[in-house]
């Protein structure tokens, strides 16, 4: 017969097993995460490989028309929503700051705060953000839905690699426009910066003109760049990964499009701020 304590453990077991629990609990969410990295890893180095491979044998990897329609919806179709976005929050940015720097008599400092800020910084990210929002969500519930009716499957059967076929083109995609959209952010916020600074502040846009050149240095320009490439080839790997990863039906997909947008969105700003550490030390 079990004895009491077996049955009904005492507070001080409960405490003492406390801590394993949780340490236990750490070390499976851990591992988790780390075999959901390296399998997106190993996505993306099968996709490349698998397109390189077309390439090499004189084929085309994926039909020219896909990608174009892709380039369209990630582009041209996001373009309205990215210069609106960016356009209201550098008023907004700029609105606050020169205030602020009107106390000290230094408002001529807006202009390139903004610019630096945009072109640097908030510019690849609030773009990355919006593109994980519209762009990797449809891509996630597209290929979930294909993934789930059996049409990846299908697609195999013919002969068809599905990675160059479906991933490709939407990867490229991303990775191309994501540049083109940033800098579409950035003069919008500059812009929009233009007319505080000349409604509010009394710069004239000539001056305007000449603050943000003489503010404005190469490196920012190139960094922005390099985190656009970046974060296009990251929320284009994370939504197609989700995508043909779905499990458990029109369910699976709904779910996994909601991972595809948090995961996108959080990899993007922890890949920002990795990227930002990294440069500020090496780079100063």
């Amino acid at each position: 017969m079990p004895t009491r304590d077996q049955i009904h453990p005492g507070p001080n077991e409960s405490l003492v097993n406390a801590p394993v629990e949780v340490v236990a609990d750490v070390g499976q969410k851990s591992r988790a995460v780390l075999q959901e990295v390296g399998s997106m890893f190993w996505f993306t180095i099968n996709t490349v490989s698998e397109t390189l491979d077309r390439i090499r044998r004189g084929r085309v990897p994926f039909r020219a028309a896909s990608f174009f329609r892709y380039t369209e919806r990630a582009g041209v179709g996001s373009v309205p929503l990215v210069a609106m976005v960016s356009f209201f929050l550098g008023l907004t940015m700029a609105l606050l700051t020169g205030y602020q720097l009107q106390r000290f008599g230094t408002e001529r400092l807006v202009p390139g705060l903004v610019a630096i800020a945009f072109t640097r910084e908030l510019g690849p990210l609030l773009t990355g953000i919006m593109l994980a929002a519209r762009i990797g969500a449809s891509f996630t519930a597209e290929l979930g839905t294909m993934q789930v009716s059996e049409e990846v499957e299908a697609i195999e059967a013919m002969g068809i690699g599905p990675l160059r076929f479906l991933v490709a083109p939407r990867m490229l995609a991303l990775f191309a426009l994501m540049p083109c959209l940033s800098v579409i952010s950035s003069a919008a916020a500059i812009v929009a910066t233009a007319l505080i600074s000349r409604a509010y502040f009394n710069i004239a846009f000539v001056y305007f003109q000449d603050l943000v050149l003489h503010s404005l240095l190469m490196r920012d320009i190139i960094t922005g760049i390099l985190k656009s490439f970046m974060f296009g080839l990251l929320i284009g790997a994370i939504a197609c990964y989700r995508g043909l990863t779905v499990k458990g039906g029109a369910a699976g997909v709904g779910t996994s499009t909601t991972s595809s947008v948090v995961t996108a969105i959080t990899v993007v700003i922890g890949f920002d701020t990795l990227f930002n550490i990294v440069y500020i030390v090496f780079f100063p």
